[in-house]
């Protein structure tokens, strides 16, 4: 069986993956088969005899790679993978928490609020709390609370040194109590409850500390200080080093502190990840965490996994440049058995719109010689970026699509179907009644809601028991969900979706649409059936019929990107986006400064986060790379001239191609120290700068105004060469930008 599982491997996988029960860190490069290795390291485990498929622990960033990792296993061993605990840190908390509820001061049947439900939680709350929302944005507000339980930090233990954090604290507190009295958790809160229920109940947090005697981590330079604080706890280590959040007050009869552990007691935590990857310290990810491991965990085992079976020589070549600028790094060098293959293309426009149109001849010149749409990403470091691409896409009839847009779960009418749902299986859910009490529409206006909320208020209860007491069409509402809940009691799951969408008044109010909604409407129509759909697999594959386990199933997905149809179409997606995808072709636009790197991170002096993005990007791409970047480009209306980015100038030369015509390459000095590249035009202009004069020998300058007879209409952007060997450039109206020959072009001036 040892043999084959670690067929195939190169030493440094094998060696990762027959390491003694010992505590390591992977650090695994792009493109380096870390999921192989991790999911190995497990069957190696399993068959080896060393745990029981129910004694590991595999925590994964997203439910895609926890049933990635859960297939590949049923195809390496003859066991049953059902109930094994691998999945994301939300669904294994989530998971602890359904067990042991009570000990978690939550009902059986708790709620979990996505990012949108938890915002009207909290804008509803602070209407109530007479708080303004000018000088205290909801949104802002939301990731003050999100931020601080990331932390593990209750609203009692955060500092407030100032009026304006402590009114923060105060919505803080009071949204906990809130969620509390309905019986909903936000994302957030599965974590800290969970990692607060075992801080609190020894009993509890031995069994899982004796059961879990490997726990594996993948993508670990991703995980947040209460992510690894919550590791730690179940390996048994970390007591000893720092102080926990207590829970305020503890529940009668139950202790706060931690027994410490010997380390022969001690968890093994093979944990796989990247530094140089760590591009989401705005949700909260702290690289640092890969330091600590190091230390709190003892660990002798690094294993460098960095022979790449992804990209040719000079993607790699240049990646490894760019990242050696960095300071603080665990340090690697990608390699791979591959040739060099193309150098990387470097273009600049002179606009946006310019770029724009090149990326897309180069898109139907590849297209042609048999890439397909679906192999080639285009990525920018911000998404108003992608208007202009967007434009020249439709325009020039390519089909795209827009990488991380809504999701199946996010959906207006997937919501209000959902809400019904969550409704009948808790009551005192309050953001589900305030969807849908007037969806479709009964009658129930906003100051009828308004009263209601006062109701509540006033006799400390929920919506539901107020609009219980309050007569007419919103007690008349609490009739319908009553019924739903009668009517579809014991029926199975895909039953009680049909006749929640029927008898809700859900379809009829999409087919009674008229006029310009009439197709939007019909697309809303097919999503619920498709709903219906869902949950017949959803009991198919999780052999669970319970409406709570669906609706779980239903808010943790929603957070993740489902996957399009099978349309050959372009993919368009900022960086952060593409992590974790490889295309044939990438684009990576928009490299000016300000731009990518972004402004904030030049302003903050702090810019190894933004090249670890550049770095992810340029390692998406397996056979052809594109830099492109504009002279001018339209931003908030305005145009704005750049420079060219400062990560391409810290690549190596020699892996670049200049496309651009016009220009050839010098080397330079910066202060005499630092070898640096610098690009000079003919007409002596450096790239990112706006345009030069003209040459005198051009019989056209820059800007003027011109007319063909098959483009029509154009602007000069460009000249090169005089006479009948000279060429233009000249963006026209309808046509884009195109480079004419002068002895044939037969232009006009207008």
């Amino acid at each position: 069986m040892n043999s084959s599982l670690l067929s195939g491997l190169n030493p440094e996988q094998r060696a990762a993956v027959e390491l003694p029960a010992q505590s390591a860190l992977i650090l695994a490069g792009a493109g380096s088969g870390k999921t192989r290795v991790l999911t190995t390291r497990i069957a190696y485990l399993i068959s080896n005899g060393q745990v029981s498929p129910h004694g590991l622990l595999a925590v994964t960033f997203t439910n895609k790679a926890a049933k990635e990792m859960v297939t590949r296993l049923s195809a390496m061993l003859p066991i049953n993978t059902r109930g094994m605990w691998i999945g994301t840190f939300h669904g294994l908390c989530n998971r602890m928490l359904r067990a042991h509820h009570r000990e978690a001061n939550l009902p059986q049947t708790f709620q979990i609020l996505d990012s949108g439900d938890q915002l009207s939680a909290i804008k509803r709350l602070m209407k109530a709390m007479n708080v303004d929302d000018e000088k205290y944005p909801p949104r802002e507000m939301q990731n003050f609370i999100s931020g601080s339980k990331e932390q593990g930090l209750r609203a009692h233990e955060v500092e407030a040194y100032d009026p304006y954090t402590r009114r923060k604290v105060e919505v803080f507190a009071e949204y906990d109590a809130q969620c509390q009295r309905e019986g909903v958790v936000d994302f957030s809160e599965l974590l800290l409850r969970c990692y607060e229920l075992l801080v609190r109940n020894q009993a509890l947090r031995e069994h899982y500390q004796e059961r879990f005697k490997h726990i594996l981590v993948d993508e670990f330079q991703d995980t947040n200080p209460l992510q690894y604080r919550w590791l730690k706890l179940l390996a048994g280590v970390g007591e000893r080093h720092r102080g926990f959040p207590r829970p305020n007050p503890p529940p009668e009869g139950e202790g706060t502190n931690v027994s410490l552990r010997d380390d022969s007691s001690i968890s093994a935590l093979f944990a796989v990840g990247d530094d140089d990857q760590s591009i989401y310290a705005f949700r909260g990810a702290n690289v640092g965490n890969m330091q600590e491991l190091l230390r709190d965990f003892h660990v002798e085992s690094v294993i460098k996994l960095e022979q790449n079976y992804r990209s040719h020589g000079n993607i790699l070549d240049a990646a490894n440049a760019l990242i050696a600028n960095n300071r603080e790094r665990l340090g690697k060098n990608l390699w791979t058995d591959a040739d060099k293959g193309e150098q990387i293309r470097v273009y600049e426009a002179g606009t946006d719109v310019d770029e724009a149109a090149f990326i897309v001849e180069e898109i139907k010149q590849l297209h042609r010689e048999g890439v397909h749409l679906t192999e080639m990403a285009l990525l920018y470091r911000s998404n108003a970026q992608s208007r202009v691409l967007e434009h020249a896409l439709v325009s020039a009839g390519l089909s795209y699509r827009v990488y991380g847009g809504l999701r199946f779960f996010e959906r207006q009418e997937i919501k209000h179907a959902l809400a019904y749902l969550r409704l009948m299986e808790n009551t005192d859910d309050d953001n589900a009644l305030l969807r849908i009490i007037n969806f479709p529409t009964r009658g129930i206006g906003a100051r009828s809601v308004e009263q209601l909320q006062e109701a509540a208020k006033q006799y400390n209860t929920t919506l539901w028991d107020a609009a219980a007491r309050a007569g007419g069409k919103v007690t008349a509402f609490v009739g319908i969900i009553e019924a739903l809940r009668s009517a579809t009691k014991g029926l199975p799951l895909p039953e009680i979706m049909e006749n929640v969408l029927e008898h809700s008044g859900l379809v009829a109010h999409y087919q009674n649409e008229t006029g310009a909604k009439k197709r939007e409407a019909q697309e809303r129509l097919e999503n619920l059936n498709e709903l219906i759909n869902s949950a017949t697999l959803f009991v198919h594959e999780n052999e669970d019929d319970s409406l709570t386990a669906f609706l779980t199933h239903a808010t943790l997905e929603s957070g993740e990107h489902q996957a399009g149809d099978s349309e050959d179409a372009l993919h368009l997606m900022t960086v952060h986006a593409a992590k974790g995808l490889e295309f044939h072709t990438v684009f990576i636009t928009g490299l000016e400064e300000g731009l990518f790197p972004h402004q904030n991170s030049i302003d903050n002096g702090d810019l190894d986060e933004e090249r670890r993005l550049m770095y992810v990007a340029i390692t998406r791409a397996r056979r052809r790379l594109y830099l492109t970047f504009a002279q001018s480009r339209m931003l908030h209306g305005q145009t704005h001239y750049g420079l060219v980015s400062s990560f391409l100038r810290e690549l190596p030369e020699e892996l670049l191609h200049w496309i651009t015509p016009r220009f050839t390459a010098r080397k330079t000095f910066d202060s005499g120290r630092r070898e640096t590249q610098s690009y000079v035009s003919a007409f002596g202009n450096t790239p990112g700068m706006p345009p030069a004069p003209p040459s005198p020998k051009s019989a056209w300058r820059i800007g003027q105004q011109v007319f063909h007879q098959k483009f029509g209409e154009g602007t000069v952007t460009d000249t090169e060469g005089s006479g009948n060997e000279g060429r233009v450039q000249v963006n026209f109206k309808r046509a884009g930008s195109k480079w004419l020959a002068l002895e044939y072009a037969k232009l006009t001036p207008i």
